[in-house]
């Protein structure tokens, strides 16, 4: 599967091991059609299954990063349930919840560089990415309350985690929005940083961790997903063989090795 073209709503580039997949639907602020989802979902099964891709970074054209859910592309207002009314449950859990599901299992690492307004799906899409970088004018919306619905793409997960119980029951209720900065001394993000500088700051990110050793990015995302359920003795444990496995690695061999040479190591993901 290779890139894909320019004209559809999902630009997707690789380049030094970074595949970048630029949301592009500006015209609705990037707002997540069906099609738009379903090209998300055939990209990470892409850097899945190819090694020659070692990190995804993903970004949004124009003002926005995501608007959420595009409620018409979507069939969000029209699709039927038993009784006539529509069945939200079955979009999110045809459409979104396998592209949640792809991103946090991905076993490489995922970026997210947020270029203007995240708001409702488009917040939790970001959030479930493992590094969240933003521009400083970007916000942050969990703007569900104001249609009467709840957050979702995980956002119901990812808050507390991120923010605290406190924080996250009033960002959902209220529908507050918060500014980049704000987000990032709250801990929500991992840094803000100015506009005209965030895709250099991402693209350079990327590619470090593209270089780095993704065997180890495995385990760590492996290791703080199953904490949020596992009891200390269970995380020990985990520990353990993960690092038990990642100490037989060539890439482990080649870290010391770099280590007591004084020279920059090559990761080879093996």
């Amino acid at each position: 599967m290779g890139d894909i073209a320019k004209d559809t709503p999902l630009q997707a580039v690789l380049d030094s091991g970074v595949l970048t997949l630029t949301l592009n639907r500006p015209e609705r602020l990037n707002a997540m059609s069906q099609e738009l989802i379903g090209l998300m979902i055939e990209q990470f099964d892409r850097s899945l299954a190819e090694s020659e891709v070692r990190t995804v970074l993903i970004t949004g054209t124009g003002r926005g990063f995501c608007a959420g859910a595009d409620l018409a592309g979507t069939g969000m207002g029209n699709t039927s349930g038993g009784n006539g009314k529509p069945d939200l449950g079955l979009v999110i859990e045809r459409l979104y919840n396998p592209l949640i599901r792809a991103i946090r299992e991905l076993p490489k690492p995922v970026i997210a560089a947020v270029n203007g307004v995240a708001a409702g799906g488009g917040a939790n899409l970001a959030l479930a990415c493992d590094i969240v970088l933003a521009a400083r004018s970007a916000r942050f919306d969990q703007a569900f309350v104001r249609i009467a619905l709840m957050p979702d793409l995980g956002g119901t997960w990812f808050l507390p985690h991120a923010v605290g119980d406190a924080r996250a029951r009033a960002l959902g209720m209220l529908g507050t929005s918060v500014p980049a900065e704000d987000a990032e001394r709250m801990g929500m993000i991992w840094q803000a940083v100015n506009d005209q500088e965030l895709m250099t700051e991402a693209t350079a990110l990327a590619r470090r961790l593209a270089a780095g050793p993704t065997l180890s990015y495995a385990a760590i995302k492996r290791a703080i997903n199953a904490a949020a359920t596992n009891t200390l003795d269970q995380q020990l444990d985990l520990e353990r063989d993960s690092q038990r496995a990642l100490g037989q690695s060539a890439d482990f061999k080649e870290g010391v090795a770099a280590f007591l040479a004084k020279r920059p190591a090559q990761f080879t993901g093996r």
